[in-house]
Formats: C-alpha cells, sequence, structure tokens
C-alpha cells in the first residue's frame, strides 16, 4: 500500500482517495505518512495521519496535548521560523488561552441582528443567482452557481464593498490552489470597477515576485499576499471611521478586558474570513451537488420530500467534507491508537476518513438524505469548531431549495474537475443542464 497517495495533492484530482484510508484504516486506525518531495515542495519529516471518528475527536477536543500553535495547521511546515511566527498569529492556529480571547471577541460581534440581516440577505441572493441561470439550460455549477454565494455573504459580513467581492475570490483561490496552475494565477477582479482602495491593493500584486527559480512566494506569507494584508489594513482603518451594521464593524468596535482587536490580529482574521469563510463553502455547496447526480433516487427522494433538505445537507456535508485534514503537533511523548507519538510530532486528523468510518457510521460509504443521526466533524470539534457552521448550513439550504425546485431534471453535462490539492476536497468545475422549456 502506498500511503504517499494519501499526501501527494495530484491525489485529489480524481477525488478523495477513499479506497486507501479503508485499507488503511482496517490495518490500523493511525499511520506513518512520508512527505516525498512531490509539485515543488522539499521533502517533509512525515507525520501520523489519524483516521477514525473517535480519535479525530479526542485530537481536536484536546489542545492542550495536540497543539494548533507550536506547528500551525497546515501539513507543510512553514518555509522559514519568520513564517511560522507569522501564521501563528492567526485565531486559526493558537491554542487557549489566546485563541479564547479572539473567538471570544469574534463571537460577540454576531450579535442576533446581523445574523438575522445575513439570513434574509443569503435568501434573496439565493433566488437572484437562480433567477439568473434559469433560462440558460445549462452552467458550471462551481463557478456560475456555488461560487457566488459565499462570495456575496462574506463580503457584507466583512463589510467589504460589493465591487471588491471578486478579490476575496482572487485570495481564496491563490491560497488554496497555488499548486493548481489555474487557481494559483486567479485574476477576476476588475480595477476599473473596485474602490480606491482597491486597486491599490491590486496594484501591489504586480509588485509579488517570483524568487529565482521562478516560484512565486508562499500565499500563506506575508510577503506573498501582500495585496490582501494592504487591503485589510485600510478596510479595518475605513470601518472604524466609518462603521456599518457588518459583522467587521462590530468586531472592531468590540472591547474586552485586554482592549479592542488590534489592527494586526485584525489583518490575520481577515485571512481566515476571505480564505476560510469562502472557500471551504464555495467547495462545499458543488460538493453536496456532485452527490446528488451520483445518487439520482437519493435527490428524487429529496424533491419529493422537501422536509428532508435538512437531513440532507448533513449528509452532504459528512459525505463530501470541503476540508480533507487540518493538522497539530504533540507538545508530548502519547500513545494514540497504539501509535507511540512522540513530543513535536505532527498529528493530521482527516475529516474525510472520520466522515466514513465505519464505526461512527452505518453504511458509511452510502449517500443517505435520511440520515439520522449523522454526527459528522466537517466542521470539526472542540474548541476550533467552526464558528461559521451555522451560516454555512444556511447557505447551503438557501442554495438547494433554489436548484433542486427550479432546475427541473438537473444532471451532469461532462466530467466533474477536481482541484489540485490535498487539503480542499470538491469539484473546481462541475458542467450541469436542465430543462429550461
Amino acid at each position: 500500500m502506498d500511503r504517499t497517495r494519501l499526501f501527494d495533492p495530484a491525489t485529489y484530482t480524481q477525488g478523495v482517495p477513499y479506497d486507501l484510508i479503508a485499507e488503511m484504516r482496517e490495518e490500523a486506525p493511525v499511520h506513518w505518512v512520508a512527505e516525498p518531495s512531490v509539485m515543488g515542495w522539499g521533502e517533509g519529516p512525515g507525520y501520523w495521519a489519524v483516521l477514525t471518528h473517535k480519535l479525530v475527536n479526542q485530537v481536536l477536543r484536546d489542545p492542550s496535548t495536540f497543539s494548533s500553535h507550536q506547528g500551525a495547521t497546515q501539513i507543510r511546515d512553514p518555509g522559514t521560523a519568520e513564517m511560522l511566527a507569522f501564521v501563528q498569529r492567526m485565531m486559526l492556529n493558537q491554542d487557549p488561552p489566546n485563541h479564547t480571547r479572539l473567538r471570544r471577541l469574534l463571537t460577540k460581534s454576531f450579535t442576533p441582528r446581523a445574523i438575522a440581516a445575513l439570513e434574509d440577505g443569503i435568501s434573496h441572493r439565493a433566488k437572484s443567482i437562480i433567477d439568473r441561470v434559469v433560462p440558460r439550460g445549462n452552467a458550471d455549477f462551481a463557478s456560475d452557481i456555488a461560487a457566488e454565494l459565499p462570495l456575496m455573504t462574506l463580503a457584507e459580513i466583512m463589510g467589504v464593498p460589493e465591487e471588491d467581492r471578486m478579490l476575496l475570490f482572487d485570495w481564496s483561490n491563490r491560497v488554496i490552489g497555488y499548486q493548481d496552475s489555474e487557481y494559483a494565477i486567479s485574476d477576476q477582479f476588475d480595477p476599473s470597477t473596485g474602490t480606491d482602495m482597491a486597486r491599490k491593493a491590486r496594484k501591489l500584486r504586480d509588485e509579488i515576485r517570483p524568487d529565482g527559480s521562478g516560484r512565486m512566494p508562499d500565499p500563506r506569507s506575508r510577503e506573498g499576499l501582500a495585496d490582501m494584508y494592504f487591503y485589510a489594513s485600510e478596510l479595518a482603518r475605513y470601518r472604524r471611521r466609518y462603521p456599518g451594521d457588518d459583522v467587521v464593524s462590530i468586531l472592531l468596535a468590540t472591547e474586552d478586558e485586554q482592549g479592542a482587536i488590534t489592527t494586526e490580529e485584525f489583518e490575520t482574521m481577515f485571512f481566515l474570513f476571505a480564505v476560510a469563510g469562502n472557500e471551504t463553502l464555495r467547495n462545499g455547496i458543488p460538493g453536496g451537488m456532485l452527490a446528488l447526480l451520483e445518487h439520482p433516487s437519493q435527490m428524487k427522494k429529496l424533491i419529493s420530500h422537501p422536509d428532508l433538505l435538512p437531513s440532507a445537507i448533513e449528509e452532504m456535508l459528512r459525505y463530501s467534507p470541503p476540508v480533507v485534514h487540518f493538522r497539530r503537533t504533540a507538545t508530548r511523548a502519547v500513545d494514540l491508537g497504539g501509535a507511540s507519538i512522540s513530543q513535536n510530532d505532527k498529528i493530521v486528523v482527516y475529516h474525510v476518513a472520520a466522515n466514513r468510518d465505519p464505526a461512527a457510521f452505518r453504511n458509511p460509504d452510502q449517500f443517505d438524505v435520511e440520515r439520522t443521526p449523522n454526527d459528522h466533524v466537517t466542521f470539526g470539534a472542540g474548541p476550533h469548531f467552526c464558528l461559521g457552521a451555522h451560516v454555512a448550513r444556511r447557505q447551503m439550504s438557501a442554495i438547494f431549495e433554489q436548484v433542486l425546485w427550479r432546475l427541473p431534471n438537473i444532471e451532469l453535462n461532462g466530467e466533474p474537475e477536481h482541484l489540485i490539492s490535498n487539503f480542499q476536497n470538491g469539484p473546481k468545475h462541475l458542467p450541469v443542464k436542465w430543462d429550461n422549456e
């Protein structure tokens, strides 16, 4: 069995290797996986892959033993000590109590009024998206339908002017798909239609230069995404001066015993909003659609019984989670599932594996819109449980309420195309057609 397939980003152009995961999990719940040099990445030290629902939950719920901060949360180690120190400032890459403070400030910003306004906007935008495509009879579901709603919702949450929203699209593409030739050069933003701060940010992108080997700076570094951090700083300055009803304006004005969030803290939080808040749902929605298309009897059942939509959404999230894995680092020597973990070892929890664990789910490879209970880990567990889970579910419900009952006889119109990434899961192109007569 070639365990390095689990690590190699090229593997995922054919979808998640569930056959390999099942074979590995049957042998043991935790496996050592090498990190060979692939696709421009240098060789890494290797990591422990955690493949069961029980142990994934154990790791995620124990930050004192399995740290998000020590080595950050991506499999690959940051290239330099400076880069590690930079990404460690992000909320995603912190442990309690520092993580607790930032999360508490952010939670306070999602006021009932702000959430109610968001939900009203989500329903309206989902309808508008489908209004636009209905007469066409065909579309790329991933780019023409699924991409727009998260972008518009995220722009509202962040207080980003709507005319600048395609910057969010480009930034998330560059970070998540920097090994994918299509995503790495994403440039959909039109400077002629954006705000002044957006045009200045776009000019900064032109100043980001490749190194001696022709490779662009790692987009996880400040240098590799200088245009985004400039925009975040300008947005913070603007929203402090001209606050709105958006979550970011509330966040910037919220204080605790340590004061308000700093501009530096906001910049790294902006990164999480722009990437995690966008790309995961942009993959989750077409991933759910593909699951329905590949299981027409389940789609027919759902269309006939609209009350099943909530459980169907949960099943889409379980069956096709947008995030493949997250990394932790062992703070001490520990036994995990029979594996002897050493201090400082990398631990990688595979959400895609936990969600198909037969010990936790009956017939786990079966897509069942009536599945209940459905204790998937798509939104994580423990202190880093996804703060945007409710908004993500609402967006998925809103778009499928429109798609399933307004695009009759929707079906595949070509082969899906997956992103080259071992981190994000979902089709980047999903051609579909429907009856428009």
